[in-house]
């Protein structure tokens, strides 16, 4: 997740300012919703400027192996003898294929990867948790360093799992007024 910019309203006579940085540091977040309880689940990955050239790896492998962790954790958090099925919705990014997500995979049996159509995130349920998450957490701020940004980030999904509701209503949408079918 990247700091990003948004409307918002300030006082009369008064222009808001948000400051900015040269800086290419990125910071990745990998979350689950669950769609029964409203329970968010979220790992981060940091990824520095030159991080190929500090890691000798791609950042689609750094991404593989961060998703294949991604993996293990939800497998921790819903044990197969208590949850026999975890289907994840998932959508065609690169790192969510290969030999690690497939090693991963066969680590933890009962989860199952369904893969959306391309070009479709409204179809993802994430999606508008992370349109949430990103107002929160990164809307007209600028961070020092990515560690402020990364605490920003676990702060507001602390903050969403405490608000089950909140969440909940994001994954289902916009309830339909009564009086339209």
């Amino acid at each position: 997740m990247v700091p990003t910019l948004a409307a918002t309203l300030g006082v009369k006579g008064h222009r808001p300012t948000v400051g900015s940085r040269d800086n290419k540091d990125l910071l990745y977040v990998f979350g689950v919703v669950n769609l029964v309880t409203a329970a968010v689940h979220a790992n981060t990955l940091e990824s520095p400027q030159n991080a190929k050239r500090k890691t000798g790896q791609s950042k689609n492998r750094r991404m593989q192996h961060a998703f294949a962790d991604h993996l293990r954790h939800v497998g921790r958090m819903y044990p197969k003898d208590r949850h026999p099925l975890v289907v994840l919705l998932i959508d065609n990014a690169p790192w969510h294929r290969g030999k690690l997500i497939d090693e991963a995979l066969a680590e933890n049996p009962h989860l199952r990867l369904e893969r959306l159509p391309s070009y479709s995130p409204q179809l993802n349920p994430i999606e508008r948790f992370w349109k949430k998450l990103r107002r929160r957490a990164t809307h007209n701020r600028l961070f020092d360093t990515l560690a402020d940004l990364k605490s920003s980030i676990r702060s507001s999904v602390k903050y969403f799992q405490t608000v089950r509701s909140k969440v909940r209503s994001l994954i289902v949408g916009r309830p339909k007024p009564n009086n339209i079918k």
